[in-house]
């Protein structure tokens, strides 16, 4: 079945049209992207030169917040929605090197990714990882997965991972009600790990740039203000520190100095849905 599945995916990759997940590939120095990714990226960071560095730093956050909830709060489970293409210190090797018997549950959209995932996310034996191919935009599909079904435990803690993935909803497609639905069908003591893009500590004339580049971009980003962002926690309990620049978030044991928020623009949070002891 896995094997239909990923020729399947593979005849729907269109190289011809530029996704998110490959050009974040890209930023990152991967290979798993076509001349159209490349071209969208570029002209991201014609606008934006710091591109890269905000995208390692996004990653670092993942990472961190993945170490934090595995080996601080004793979470055993995750899904990652937005999975994007595999690369180093993916969930599951950051959750597993914690405690093997982790289980994560991926989730994205491109078929490409998919292909990729397949071959590449395999679990440690305690543990287990599934693929799903699905799209934010439809919780309830995800939720009814069978693989999120049978692979995740509701009863018992998990944290929902949407790093980097809610700036391309946009406000028409109401990306709170998204989050409130998958929030909402967490078990007691869960967690959400959110990233955000934004356009907060960037100077006037890289908005302007950047707004300019967005009209032709696909697909388009919508960045918003730290108040928009703190919407997606209301009714949540904030882990310190809160909702800062990813580049912040509990990095005391990253090299310093640390990026400057112009040089990332991106807010990243973890909050327990919860209140904790």
């Amino acid at each position: 079945m896995a094997g239909r599945d990923e020729e399947a995916a593979a005849a729907r990759v269109d190289p011809t049209v530029p996704h998110s997940a490959r050009r974040y590939n890209y930023w990152l120095e991967g290979k798993d992207n076509f001349a159209v990714d490349r071209e969208s990226a570029d002209a991201i960071a014609k606008a934006f030169p710091a591109i890269r560095t905000a995208a390692r730093e996004n990653r670092a956050f993942l990472r961190r917040a993945v170490r934090f909830l595995a080996a601080e709060k004793g979470v055993r489970q995750f899904l990652d929605i937005g999975t994007g293409l595999p690369t180093a210190n993916n969930v599951h090797e950051v959750a597993q090197a914690i405690s093997p018997e982790s289980r994560i549950v991926y989730v994205d959209n491109d078929p490409l990714v998919l292909v990729h995932a397949r071959a590449l996310l395999t679990s440690s034996a305690a543990g287990a990882t599934a693929y799903i191919d699905a799209d934010l935009r439809k919780p309830e599909k995800i939720l009814r997965d069978p693989a999120v079904q049978d692979m995740l435990d509701f009863t018992s803690p998990i944290a929902l991972m949407l790093v980097a993935i809610l700036h391309f909803i946009p406000d028409g497609e109401d990306p709170y009600a998204i989050v409130e639905r998958l929030v909402g069908a967490l078990p007691a003591g869960s967690y959400l790990v959110l990233s955000h893009a934004t356009f907060d500590p960037l100077p006037p004339e890289t908005v302007a740039a950047l707004n300019a580049t967005n009209q032709n971009s696909s697909p388009p980003f919508v960045p918003r203000p730290r108040a928009q962002v703190a919407r997606f926690f209301e009714g949540l309990e904030l882990v310190e520190p809160g909702i800062v620049s990813v580049a912040d978030w509990r990095a005391e044991d990253e090299p310093t100095p640390r990026p400057a928020p112009a040089d990332v623009a991106w807010y990243g949070a973890v909050a327990a849905t919860t209140p904790t002891a």
